[in-house]
């Protein structure tokens, strides 16, 4: 498959008109498999995020910040998946499989910023978390309307300028020796290892400012559980143990299954990229945004009422 692909080598150029994205798979008898599972996929991400917004939104016993974070992560995920997933059904069914350099970068930079805010909005659910158990009698007050949206802007402000700063020192590359993405999104690493110029700024700026900016929401996530498990520890009974842990048990497994694929992916050094980091890729990027509604329908009590009730309206019309 790679053979008839048409393969481009520049000189002295910077900015190349085009990149091929080589995808999951090169074999020409794969391609329509692929193509079924990640439609399937997608339609199921997008349905089911989209539910759990319109339960949300549609109940009043969810109007608290709990799920105002949540309907915020379905959000993301559903803009997360549309900025990758499309595009990768387009290539499956193409032989061209041909993404142009200033769609290559838009790429990259909407990628890199709904993946972070997804991890933003991971920490300020994990902040949520705590002060519901371990202030519970300050709860309506910390977490006022205003603090939400205030945790939320930060959510986006800056994982969205991080990513402008990557995207910019990415646009200051040549990309002279190959065309050829082997990923099926123009993901950072993979786009760095294409560089005839030096790297050593770009490795630089992601192991300073943008382990950072990661691992800024992973601690709150970290100190916030740490702080969670000492208190519950502290409940006498085993009933009170378990409902305070119950509460938290849908956003560990969330959070577990995020940070434990990406921090596969980008710990490695840029050289040893390899096939099982693009199926690490797939769970962070896809995998976690289609099972977040089943994870946090399945295991919450107020969140089943609420989809009930809006199946129930809905059959009523």
């Amino acid at each position: 498959m790679i053979s008839k692909i048409k393969t481009t080598r520049w000189d002295n150029i910077s900015s190349p008109s085009e990149f091929i994205l080589l995808g999951l798979s090169s074999r020409p008898e794969d391609q329509k498999p692929l193509f079924v599972l990640f439609v399937t996929i997608y339609l199921v991400t997008l349905m089911g995020n989209l539910i759990i917004i319109l339960a949300i939104y549609s109940d009043i016993h969810l109007q608290t910040p709990m799920y105002f974070f949540l309907k915020s992560l379905s959000f993301v995920d559903i803009c997360y998946t549309t900025v990758i997933i499309p595009k990768m059904l387009i290539n499956f069914l193409s032989e061209a499989k041909t993404i142009l350099y200033s769609e290559c970068m838009t790429q990259t930079y909407f990628c890199l910023s709904f993946g972070n805010v997804d991890s933003y909005v991971l920490g300020a659910m994990a902040i949520d978390r705590y002060v519901a158990i371990c202030k519970p009698f300050h709860y309506i007050t910390i977490m006022s309307y205003k603090c939400c949206v205030l945790l939320l802007i930060i959510s986006l402000t800056i994982p969205f300028l991080h990513s402008l700063l990557h995207v910019h020192l990415l646009n200051q590359l040549t990309f002279c020796a190959s065309n050829i993405i082997h990923h099926f999104f123009c993901e950072l690493k993979a786009m760095l290892k294409l560089s005839c110029s030096s790297t050593y700024v770009n490795e630089i700026v992601i192991k300073t400012e943008g382990l950072s900016v990661v691992m800024a929401p992973f601690m709150c996530v970290i100190i916030s559980y740490l702080r969670i498990l000492t208190t519950v520890l502290k409940i006498p009974s085993t009933a009170g143990k378990y409902k305070a842990f119950s509460t938290c048990g849908s956003h560990l497994t969330v959070v577990s299954l995020f940070y434990g694929s990406i921090s596969y992916v980008y710990l490695q050094p840029l050289n040893s990229y390899t096939v099982k980091d693009r199926i690490a890729t797939v769970i962070y990027t896809m995998l976690t945004s289609m099972l977040n509604p089943f994870i946090y329908s399945l295991r919450n009590k107020d969140l089943k009422q609420g989809l009930g009730k809006l199946i129930g309206r809905i059959k009523s019309q």
